[in-house]
């Protein structure tokens, strides 16, 4: 398939998604958005991949929304009417539309990596916040920049990223707009490491998911899942919800086949995730 935003390739078992409008910084357009609601939605429902790497192309990772995309024309991009109480109240089902494609990384059933170079602004922070891993190069910074422009970050950063970094240094830059630059990044724990090239970290996050996907993905979406469970929950309601995810996906021939493959120096074969059928999409006669 063909994309006006992005490019994207499955390779033995690894996704790539590459935004690729370098020319125009990269910046979200409403293109952007449907194009990657298709692809991770066709991910989650077909399980195709077993990791997806979202990558970016030119000096900027992403420059955040294009700001032409707010409109008073509902025709020509997203028409948040201020004028009327109506229009106001459509302000919260318009976001949830827009939240919801960041919400699908999120809750992909494989884990996503980042590779980030240059500037991550504004709607770039939402989309990393939800991602599971962030590699970064020397040169890329982050940058809430709703702030600078009159408005509060509303698509998910304020949410996710008090749980990535300390609140104090969230509150800095949600209030001032300043840049976070990739080595404090690094400090503060928002990427897992910093490279001198957007060549090598690229490389970096393509091996890091060929490892990945050599792993059983049933284990590594309930590995997901726990840790996603323990972040909004107690210790202890975390430790039960353990003991219910493992009753449900334990798989004996999946240890049995990871000593047989060391035994034996080769890379273990582990089925993939099944296919996930709508009940929407059930076809059933009426009697």
């Amino acid at each position: 398939m063909t994309y006006q935003c992005i490019d994207f390739t499955i390779t033995d078992k690894v996704a790539h998604l590459v935004l690729n409008r370098p020319e125009a910084l990269n910046t979200m357009q409403p293109v952007l958005w449907r194009e990657l609601g298709e692809v991770v939605q066709a991910l989650q429902r077909v399980a195709s991949a077993r990791v997806l790497v979202i990558s970016s192309t030119g000096k900027h990772f992403t420059a955040g929304m294009a700001l032409d995309v707010f409109s008073t024309d509902a025709n020509a991009g997203i028409a948040l009417n201020d004028s009327s109480a109506g229009g106001r109240a459509n302000v919260a089902p318009q976001l949830d539309d827009m939240q919801r494609v960041f919400n699908l990384i999120e809750q992909l059933r494989m884990p996503v990596i980042a590779a980030i170079q240059g500037g991550c602004i504004g709607g770039g922070v939402d989309m990393i916040c939800a991602c599971d891993i962030r590699l970064a190069t020397a040169d890329a910074f982050f940058c809430i920049q709703e702030i600078n422009i009159g408005m509060t970050a509303d698509l998910g950063t304020l949410q996710r990223l008090p749980k990535l970094i300390p609140e104090g240094v969230v509150h800095e830059m949600a209030y001032t707009g300043r840049r976070l630059p990739a080595q404090r990044a690094l400090a503060v724990g928002l990427v897992n490491e910093v490279f001198d090239s957007q060549e090598t970290m690229v490389a970096a996050a393509l091996q890091m998911a060929r490892e990945i996907a050599e792993k059983p993905p049933v284990a590594i979406w309930g590995s997901k899942q726990a840790i996603h469970y323990a972040r909004d929950h107690s210790t202890q309601d975390a430790l039960q919800q353990m003991g219910w995810l493992q009753s449900g996906i334990w798989q004996t021939s999946n240890l049995v086949e990871a000593f047989t493959a060391k035994q034996q120096g080769r890379t273990p074969q582990f089925d993939d995730l099944p296919a996930l059928h709508s009940f929407a999409d059930a076809v059933y006669k009426l009697k």
